[in-house]
């Protein structure tokens, strides 16, 4: 569902790490912030470890019209990105580690939704 890329940041510094994600044709998750209280909503969080997680920066959701709803439903579908600024410490130690982190979301299509899932998410990481 998700790819990442290595993450460079030099101390006292902070840089983005954009983690692509796809959803199989045909399904959709929700947005991180549904219409509804009782759709789960897409959700990225970060551990604490070498470098200090932003807030993480979601994309404009679409609007789609469902059967069993009279709001739309605020959705991600295909590919889309996820952004999280990422700050080193001034006196972090230089060198590679990794930061982890969790992705909760649940796919739907037009006639079920799938299970709620939480993914495991690893970067690695350089300070220099």
């Amino acid at each position: 569902m998700g790819e990442v890329q290595p993450l460079a940041v030099a101390r006292d510094q902070t840089a983005r790490e954009t983690l692509t994600l796809y959803v199989r044709a045909g399904f959709h998750v929700n947005s991180n912030k549904p219409n509804d209280d009782y759709l789960i909503p897409l959700r990225l969080t970060w551990d604490k470890g070498p470098v200090e997680a932003g807030a993480v920066e979601y994309p404009q959701p679409q609007l789609e019209k469902s059967g069993f709803s009279d709001k739309p439903l605020s959705v991600y579908s295909g590919t889309f990105r996820l952004i999280t600024p990422f700050h080193a410490p001034a006196d972090g130690a230089p060198g590679p580690s990794a930061i982890t982190g969790k992705l909760r979301y649940q796919a739907c299509n037009d006639r079920e939704c799938l299970q709620p899932r939480t993914m495991d998410i690893r970067v690695p990481v350089d300070i220099r």
